[in-house]
């Protein structure tokens, strides 16, 4: 959406005094050199030489009166395309000067304020703007880092002919470029007791015995008059509406652990970071399956918030929501927290449906916890980024492997499907390897973390 800031008026803001500070070195020097002239002169009797310096001092300090007495207005926008994109990817932003005034404008040049990480500042130089005219420039913008990132306000710079004289204006307005994790696409999985991406229980329908058994609810302002119940309406003495059921949805929460301690390292390429671009892919794979879906932190935060117990609803709401957690995940960071506890707070109301978990290291009490979680889900898959293969650079495999897998093991006994996940592990391949577990037709003691051959194997998650 365009960002259109007030009108930049040069002249009307600081006075002369603001103006002079606009000299250029190339101004200061042609001032300097007549004054120096013309005292030299006066000293010399030299009337030539007079002249010449009133004309190297006269020269900039006209050029920056007729600068600061021009009264150009221009407008400016901006235009993000897209104004969210996984990080990696590019974006593009579209300038746009409108001179609103009169008078053409002379040479302006254009410097928009981007963050460091998105690339160098873009400057432009416009050449004469005539009266009504517009101008257009684009630049492309690009991070590896996921975040919300500022652009703007935008500078206006306004020069005279000769070099002497700048200006600067800026306009108020600015946008906020999002980047939000990488999402990569995760193969089909089906999942048990779903029935065309809907739950367990299946589609609910009004009852066919009569109208007497329709249940009704209050009018709301935007409800189809066709939809009233006259019967109900005068039991009640107020306008109802037959009431109108959807389809329940199957519900999956996405858990993702941001202890400090529970992550090693730091960077695009860290375990942390690895988290957070597969819960984000494994959000917009269910919601592409139908389900209606929540993300929740181990702080027990959970997107969306309570209206419709924090879950997606309708697909409008969902693309909406979507975009909520999206965000969300753009700028996640660690938490204070020292444990799981909040999490399974929120976890413990009732069946949850399917629970996806995104863990860094596991302690034996933070293992406990997360075994009850699995008491509340009717399905749990955890992927477990494990320090110790994260960070370590010398040393055994089978060793590592052996320790994280001791690690897995309490998760496993308490029902989990749970998958370690070592450096660059693509989450596609950990997808079928934890099919493949909850079927019980691998090993896992001789499953390597990030690679598997079991792409083939088909089954579903209880």
């Amino acid at each position: 959406m365009p960002a259109a800031g007030p009108e930049a008026v040069p002249g009307e803001r600081g006075g002369v005094r603001a103006a002079l500070s606009g000299l250029t070195t190339r101004g200061r020097s042609f001032l300097a050199a007549g004054l120096a002239a013309a005292g030299c002169a006066y000293v010399l009797g030299q009337g030539d030489l007079l002249r010449v310096g009133l004309l190297l001092a006269v020269l900039p300090l006209m050029c920056v009166l007729v600068l600061y007495r021009t009264r150009y207005r221009v407008a400016g926008s901006r235009r993000l395309t897209p104004a969210r994109v996984p990080a990696g990817s590019e974006a593009r932003v579209h300038l746009r000067m409108d001179n609103v005034s009169r008078l053409p404008t002379g040479l302006l040049m254009l410097q928009d304020r981007v963050p460091y990480v998105l690339g160098p500042r873009p400057r432009f130089v416009l050449d004469k703007v005539e009266a009504g005219g517009r101008r257009e420039v684009s630049y492309r913008v690009r991070s590896d880092l996921r975040g919300r990132y500022p652009l703007g306000p935008l500078q206006l710079r306004l020069t005279d002919p000769f070099g002497m004289c700048e200006l600067s204006r800026s306009f108020s307005a600015y946008d906020t470029l999002t980047v939000i994790p990488r999402v990569v696409a995760l193969p089909p999985v089906r999942l048990s007791g779903e029935a065309n991406g809907y739950g367990d229980g299946r589609l609910r329908s009004l009852a066919l015995a009569g109208e007497d058994d329709i249940i009704p609810r209050g009018y709301r302002h935007g409800d189809d008059l066709r939809r009233v119940h006259w019967r109900s309406t005068a039991r009640y003495g107020e306008l109802m509406v037959r009431r109108e059921e959807q389809p329940q949805r199957a519900r999956c929460t996405v858990l993702l652990d941001t202890r400090r301690e529970a992550y090693a390292g730091a960077g695009p390429d860290s375990a942390f970071e690895w988290a957070v671009s597969g819960a984000a892919s494994a959000l917009v794979h269910m919601l592409e399956r139908g389900f209606s879906v929540r993300l929740l932190t181990d702080t027990g935060t959970s997107v969306p918030g309570d209206g419709g117990g924090g879950f997606t609803g309708s697909t409008q709401e969902s693309a909406d929501s979507a975009g909520l957690m999206m965000d969300t995940l753009a700028v996640v960071g660690h938490s204070e927290g020292g444990g799981l506890s909040p999490a399974y707070d929120v976890l413990r109301g009732g069946n949850e449906g399917l629970l996806l978990a995104f863990f860094g290291d596991l302690d034996d009490t933070q293992a406990a916890v997360a075994a009850q979680m699995r008491q509340r889900s009717g399905g749990a898959v955890a992927f477990v980024a494990d320090s110790a293969l994260w960070t370590a650079e010398q040393g055994p495999a089978e060793a590592l492997r052996e320790q994280a897998e001791e690690r897995l093991r309490l998760l496993r006994d308490a029902g989990w499907t749970a998958v370690p996940v070592g450096p660059g592990a693509p989450l596609p391949d950990l997808w079928r390897q934890a099919e493949a577990q909850r079927n019980g037709g691998a090993d896992t003691r001789s499953m390597k973390t990030g690679t598997s051959g079991m792409s083939g194997i088909s089954g579903g998650w209880s």
